[in-house]
């Protein structure tokens, strides 16, 4: 009745895509009072005697109401998982009435939304209204399939499939059929009736794994007095994920029994001309594509659901998923960082059951994708209640996966794996003896990209860099300084993020998806020594951080040449590292250095040529130039807040040579905290990894 009152419909708008997207065609925002409805007619199908027509969305965002010629059919409140409603009833003669009501409070409400914001900016963005997944029609007969539930175990080799019936089961069979590539011939099965029936697969040989995907096909057909009335067509992967020790009895995260270091992005699922909508299928799998290309084996889908299609590309192409639950926070409270404390107190029992009811509707919906190995329920405070009876419940609910508790903030000791975020990082919780020890989420290096930007004069990133060179430095900073912690415990590593998302700039690619901001084979290489032989640090000139090093420094401008190997320095003041003030953390300051600029000098041989690469271990505050020999070896911005690798250039490795050699540092400072020492070492490569 409220649809026939609308006088005038607003336009056209082309489904699967928001209403706040440029591809729908429309581009307008809508706010928390006001309802989205839709309008179309369709052609009835032909639908099997005594069959059902299934209307199906993919998912809509938030609370949508249906009608079909005038007749409600259903309700659905949940913005991320799909929902189908048996329109058959409702079906007249000639052209039928499809009506969609659809409301979505985004931050005005508690229910589940991600990082949709009516005001978006930083690491929140804009909100999305409506139907934003696949929409279509199902002839189904009287009694079909809805789906699967597909259990594997690799120790048994055996697959259990559970079929979800539609109808009366009685008098009803299965048979089914799987991939003939694990034995000569097929493999075929009836099972008198729809409960679950096992396969046994004593001959399989293939497990999934980021680098071998395999999957295996799978058929079942429901049976009616002998006859095939339904068929499902699927697939699925062998593949067992846990946490068991490794030969040194630290805690990991083991695929197929294999220890496997985990190295993946945060992942948020967003698209410039679609939002949450990929514009392609190919869209959809040019970010799993292009993650595999820079070494990458696992992703953490970030506070969003993607559209099932998005699975089967990782489960296709090899890439692991962590997928998160998409937050909410209390109503009427600012989406943030929450306080340490969980929101129980504002966050109402009805919103409480409505996250629960959406979170088993998210695992219900994905729980048959092998590439998802770990649900993360929470994402630091965000709507964070009830963490350790939501955390337990999710481990009981699916055993076959890991349970992140939580990712970031508040750890209350409930779930498989230790989570924390360091920006930029790395770091890592101390080794439990029963939790894994993962790093959620660091990095968030931004690099802002004329002609690729969402607002030019409005960009973010948690460090932000000028160049493409800088940005390739600092990344391989991070790579170098997580061989350490893996040696430690640390068992998984999520970078910031895939792509750049509106006006934030962290990620790998830009928005648009035309540049990568780094060497693809280059990151892949760097990546790839995550996963095999450790290194060792072989030091070459030794910083001031465990033992005082003699330099010449002085806080006078000196002359244009003071880098140069022959300068005459002995009129500066000579002192042990660092130079600094006593404020600064982490720092050891043995020669109080106050004002804007530093300039320090020191001469060391060179008895042994090194045979791997070299890098600067240096801890600046901030601004500096390093030379080796009066070449530019390195520069840097900004300030770190520990001792770092930091690579050499070309001309600065070639400079250093057998014998005399001297490194000279200058060294800029605008505010707060400042400090500078340096020294050389060499990267070896070791023999083992765990």
């Amino acid at each position: 009745k409220d649809a026939e009152k609308i006088e005038k419909w607003d336009g056209e708008i082309l489904v699967p895509f928001c209403v706040e997207s440029a591809l729908s065609g429309v581009g307008k925002k809508v706010r928390p009072e006001q309802a989205l409805w839709y309008r179309r007619s369709f052609k009835k199908p032909t639908i099997p005697a005594n069959g059902r027509l299934l209307l199906h969305f993919g998912a809509v965002d938030w609370h949508a109401m249906v009608w079909v010629n005038g007749k409600l059919v259903g309700e659905h409140k949940g913005g991320f998982d799909p929902f189908t409603f048996d329109i058959t009833e409702s079906l007249e003669d000639g052209e039928q009435e499809l009506v969609v009501r659809v409301w979505d409070p985004t931050d005005q409400g508690s229910q589940p939304r991600g990082k949709q914001v009516l005001k978006p900016g930083g690491i929140f963005y804009t909100a999305v209204t409506g139907i934003w997944q696949t929409v279509w029609l199902e002839p189904v007969p009287e009694r079909s399939s809805e789906r699967l539930v597909i259990t594997t175990d690799i120790e048994k080799k055996t697959v259990k499939i559970l079929p979800i019936i539609r109808g009366d089961k009685k008098g009803l069979s299965t048979a089914w059929e799987i991939d003939p590539e694990i034995t000569d011939g097929s493999r075929l099965g009836i099972n008198q009736d729809v409960g679950e029936f096992q396969a046994d697969l004593d001959s399989i040989t293939v497990f999934w794994t980021p680098d071998k995907p395999h999957l295996y096909k799978l058929s079942v057909r429901l049976c009616a007095g002998g006859k095939s009335i339904d068929m499902v067509e699927s697939y699925f992967a062998m593949r067992k994920v846990a946490v068991a020790k490794d030969k040194n009895g630290i805690n990991r995260i083991f695929l197929n029994n294999e220890p496997l270091f985990q190295l993946g992005t945060l992942d948020q699922g967003w698209w410039p001309d679609g939002l949450l909508t990929p514009p392609t299928d190919e869209a959809l799998a040019f970010d799993i594509k292009k993650l595999k290309d820079l070494g990458f084996n696992m992703m953490r889908k970030h506070v969003k659901v993607e559209p099932a299609r998005f699975y089967y590309h990782c489960d296709k192409l090899g890439l692991l998923v962590w997928q998160d639950m998409p937050s909410g926070m209390a109503a009427g409270k600012k989406q943030g960082i929450a306080p340490n404390a969980a929101d129980d107190a504002v966050f109402a029992e009805q919103d409480k059951k409505q996250f629960r009811t959406e979170l088993k509707a998210m695992i219900d919906h994905l729980r048959n994708f092998p590439c998802i190995v770990a649900w993360v329920p929470f994402n630091v405070g965000w709507g964070q209640h009830d963490t350790n009876d939501i955390l337990e419940w999710t481990m009981k609910y699916d055993p076959t996966r890991l349970v992140d508790g939580p990712s970031g903030w508040t750890d209350r000791g409930v779930g498989h794996l230790k989570d924390i975020h360091v920006y930029p990082g790395p770091g890592m919780f101390p080794v439990e003896n029963q939790r894994v020890s993962v790093l959620g989420e660091f990095g968030g290096l931004g690099l802002p990209l004329e002609g690729h930007l969402w607002q030019p004069n409005k960009n973010w990133g948690y460090q932000t860099f000028k160049t493409k060179q800088q940005l390739h430095d600092r990344y391989r900073m991070l790579m170098l300084h997580m061989h350490p912690m893996i040696e430690k415990g640390l068992a998984a590593a999520v970078y910031t993020q895939t792509t750049d998302v509106e006006s934030e700039v962290n990620g790998l690619l830009t928005y648009d998806r035309k540049v990568v901001k780094l060497d693809e084979k280059e990151t892949a290489r760097w990546h790839k020594t995550l996963f095999g032989p450790a290194p060792q640090i072989r030091e070459v000139l030794p910083t001031s951080e465990k033992e005082a090093q003699t330099w010449r420094y002085t806080i006078e401008k000196p002359g244009d040449d003071w880098f140069k190997p022959d300068f005459d320095a002995s009129k500066w003041k000579e002192g042990p590292g660092g130079f600094g003030t006593k404020i600064t953390p982490n720092t050891t300051v043995r020669t109080e250095w106050k004002t804007d600029d530093i300039w320090i000098r020191r001469e060391f041989d060179l008895k042994e040529e090194p045979k791997w690469e070299l890098f600067l271990n240096i801890f600046y505050d901030e601004d500096s130039e390093i030379y080796i020999n009066g070449v530019l070896a390195a520069k840097t911005t900004g300030f770190i807040t520990n001792y770092a690798l930091l690579p050499l250039t070309a001309e600065g490795r070639k400079a250093l040579k057998m014998g005399k050699n001297t490194i000279a540092i200058h060294t800029h400072q605008t505010g707060g905290g400042q400090y500078i020492d340096a020294g050389l070492v060499e990267w070896v490569q070791g023999e083992k990894k765990p």
